[in-house]
């Protein structure tokens, strides 16, 4: 099966490269580099053994990020390695580690593209962030001895059930991992369900929950928020917003203004190849806009403030009163997204809407509803009336801020458990009182 995979996977290359091109009309960062995709590019030095995390796009670069730095801190002997999938992804990773890292893009799943970038890296160790499984990747890695673990791993019903359609290469790539980290005991068990030996899946929790505010984005915040005169005026943030959503927002920003005068909104789409399309529609709709990338200030009569830059996103929650989560509206067209991490805003303690499709994370949705932090809307006219009731209480926002930022807290723990896991499974050599002892949970737990 895995043959026939391969062969099919190298016929599709042609189309491969022509959606990269097609794609690098809006966004030329897709056509560079292409080499990489095919395994070509030079080797890191050869000096020190390596550990290779691959974190997708720029979702996964940010949850990598601790585990990052405390592979970094923790383990200096072990050179590090990341592969995305995205230039997003690949503009944070340099952004927020530069040289401290050795950054390429992932290889194409092909028997040759495969092959040679593990020849190059030879890693002893690969970390898959969530889930990113190929057969040809996992096949090479044992070929070689490289164990693998799926960390901070998350499957939803909805992807479970697709890969229920290929029993058997399933079976198999579940099989070849070292290690299952589930971010919860229903990722655990549908990873169980669909062949996944359950001696190696643990339930370690989402080590999303170990995000942190740094003193340099709590100040950069401050400092905006007093220049652009804020205080006198609700902000709303809506972040990482997709095609069709800018509307959505749009229409409930409007209702909101009719109701309530001066409010801000805070617009960051999710793809940087729309920035352009996004300045657009919101000028063409008669808004006062400021694009982020002119660096201009934001005026008491502007109406949005449209951040078309990369990594910034974290920082601009500080600005924010009320945050609204992207890739949630499936009513906005489109097949749904499952929308994007809620728990950068709920770090910063800020009340949190989003629409009602939220299964990319499913479990962290739920506790945040459940601790009343979170509600989810259903189209235009009910967002805009929970932007109105939120912009009109400073108790509501407070209080939905301190039980987002408690959901935050009560859950830390995962990166421990995580790194605890790295050590126990695949660096046995390492003195048993280098690291945390982290007890596992098991599948069922």
């Amino acid at each position: 099966m895995r043959l026939l995979y391969s062969a099919v996977f190298v016929l599709l290359l042609p189309l491969m490269v022509v959606r990269m091109v097609l794609r690098s009309r809006k966004a030329p960062a897709y056509r560079q580099r292409l080499g990489e995709r095919l395994g070509f590019f030079p080797a890191p030095p050869q000096d020190q053994p390596l550990i290779w995390i691959h974190a997708v796009s720029l979702g996964e670069t940010l949850a990598a990020r601790p585990l990052i730095e405390r592979l970094l801190t923790e383990l200096p002997a072990y050179r590090v390695a990341v592969t995305t999938t995205t230039p997003t992804g690949s503009a944070q990773l340099k952004r927020l580690f530069g040289d401290r890292v050795f950054h390429v893009y992932a290889p194409w799943d092909t028997p040759g593209a495969v092959r040679r970038c593990v020849a190059r890296l030879r890693p002893q160790l690969l970390l898959i962030m969530e889930t990113e499984l190929w057969p040809n990747l996992l096949h090479r890695c044992a070929a070689i001895d490289c164990p693998v673990i799926l960390a901070n791993a998350r499957l939803s019903q909805r992807s479970a059930a697709g890969y229920a359609r290929f029993p058997g290469v399933t079976r198999n790539m579940l099989d070849s991992l070292a290690l299952i980290a589930a971010q919860n005991a229903e990722s655990a068990s549908r990873f169980v369900s669909l062949g996944a030996p359950d001696d190696r899946v643990r339930v370690t929790g989402s080590i999303k929950f170990d995000v942190s505010v740094d003193s340099q984005q709590r100040q950069q915040a401050a400092e905006l928020a007093q220049r652009w005169q804020l205080a006198a005026r609700p902000v709303i943030l809506a972040a990482s917003t997709h095609e069709g959503e800018e509307a959505l927002v749009l229409d409930a920003f409007r209702a909101q203004r009719a109701a309530q005068s001066g409010a801000l909104l805070v617009l960051v789409p999710r793809h940087p190849e729309r920035f352009n399309e996004v300045y657009t529609r919101c000028a063409e709709g008669g808004w006062s806009v400021v694009r982020r990338s002119a660096a201009a200030d934001v005026a008491t009569d502007t109406d949005i403030l449209l951040v078309d830059s990369i990594g910034e996103l974290m920082m601009f929650y500080g600005l924010a009163d009320v945050a609204v989560i992207g890739g949630s509206f499936s009513e906005a067209g489109g097949s749904p997204r499952g929308g994007h991490n809620p728990l950068e805003p709920a770090a910063w303690g800020k009340p949190i809407l989003a629409g009602t499709s939220m299964f990319n994370f499913e479990q962290i949705a739920a506790q945040l509803v459940a601790a009343g932090a979170l509600e989810q809307c259903e189209g235009a006219p009910e967002l805009a009336q929970c932007m109105i009731s939120l912009c009109a209480s400073e108790a509501e926002r407070a209080r939905r801020g301190a039980a987002a930022k408690s959901v935050v807290e009560s859950n830390r723990g995962a990166l421990e458990a995580l790194f605890g896991e790295i050590r126990r499974a695949v660096l046995p050599d390492l003195a048993p009182d280098s690291g945390p002892d982290v007890q596992p949970g098991r599948a069922g737990d």
